[in-house]
């Protein structure tokens, strides 16, 4: 989504959040949540897919265990 629609759209959505009842506010929260997870869960499907991606967390995850990490501020550059 562009950030010319979501400039549209998220006021709009708000208008109409604020026109419902309670009992439908939770609906409404209740299926943004849905969709929420399912965006996250493609995304993660996404990234399984990648080949070697999942060897390669796993290593990163041992390195960070093992300590064999290399703090932010000391590789980053001023850009």
């Amino acid at each position: 989504m562009s950030v010319k629609e979501e400039t549209v759209l998220l006021p709009q959505i708000k208008l109409r959040l604020k026109k419902l009842s309670t009992e439908r506010l939770r609906v409404a929260n209740d299926f943004l949540a849905y969709l929420e997870e399912r965006e996250e869960s493609e995304a993660t499907q996404e990234l399984l897919a990648i080949p070697g991606f999942n060897a390669a967390m796993q290593s990163a995850k041992q390195q960070a265990k093992s300590g064999e990490v290399v703090r932010f501020k000391d590789i980053r550059r001023d850009v």
